[in-house]
């Protein structure tokens, strides 16, 4: 019983101690002021800052066109269908008109060269969707160059960092700990801050291109639609 009271003992201590290891570095960390970190960053963290800004900037601003190219009127094509199968191609493009989506533009371009050659057709909705998905796929290239060009610019200000470190080692005969921790303190921040800002734009860059598939899959669907019900018997 006392060899176990002793393990208790001892379990218990441990306890406390990594309890009070815990406190003392999350108190460490929240004195550590955000803005002095990215101050000590240098001159890396200004674009880096543009970076993130715009990267923020046209992410949304995708985001929020593609959300409104994916929505769709309820049961669109199925409109379409019975507006042509009835002879009514005026209210077929007029309800694409109003549909406001890639897909629905495709369509009505179809529509419209109605009695022309099927390759007629179809090469004018092919155009229409390459414009489409052009305009989809605008700007994101910069999100794809951001999640590149943030973590070079980081090892960049990390390479200088260390610069400023071996030359103050170099320079000085007494080192003192205040000499040396600038350049290291620039070399950690700009480091992370790039890592960061890559990481934000390749995640955004990925999600929206995912999503713009997404568009795309739409359009080839109702697209493929269209033509099909061109070629039934009797249109």
């Amino acid at each position: 019983m006392s060899a176990l009271a002793l393990l208790l003992q001892a379990s218990e201590l441990e306890s406390v101690e990594a309890a009070q290891a815990a406190d003392v570095i999350v108190e460490t960390t929240e004195k550590i002021p955000v803005w002095d970190l990215i101050m000590d960053g240098g001159w890396a963290m200004i674009p880096l800052a543009i970076l993130s800004i715009l990267t923020i900037y046209i992410f949304v601003e995708r985001l929020l066109t593609i959300n409104k190219s994916l929505k769709d009127e309820k049961d669109f094509m199925g409109k379409v269908k019975d507006y042509l199968m009835d002879g009514k191609v005026d209210q077929a493009r007029d309800l694409c008109v109003q549909t406001n989506n890639p897909a629905a533009r495709m369509v009505e371009k179809g529509i419209s060269r109605i009695g022309k050659p099927m390759r007629d057709i179809v090469s004018s909705i092919e155009n229409v969707g390459k414009l489409e998905i052009y305009q989809l796929e605008k700007r994101l290239s910069f999100l794809a160059t951001a999640a590149g060009v943030a973590p070079m610019i980081g090892f960049l200000g990390t390479t200088l960092g260390m610069v400023r470190t071996f030359f103050a080692l170099k320079s000085e005969t007494t080192i003192e700990i205040a000499s040396i921790s600038g350049g290291i303190m620039e070399a950690m921040v700009t480091t992370v801050a790039g890592l960061v800002v890559g990481i934000i734009a390749y995640s955004a860059y990925n999600y929206l291109v995912a999503k713009v598939d997404k568009v795309i899959h739409t359009m080839e669907g109702a697209s493929i639609e269209f033509l099909d019900l061109l070629n039934e018997p009797g249109k």
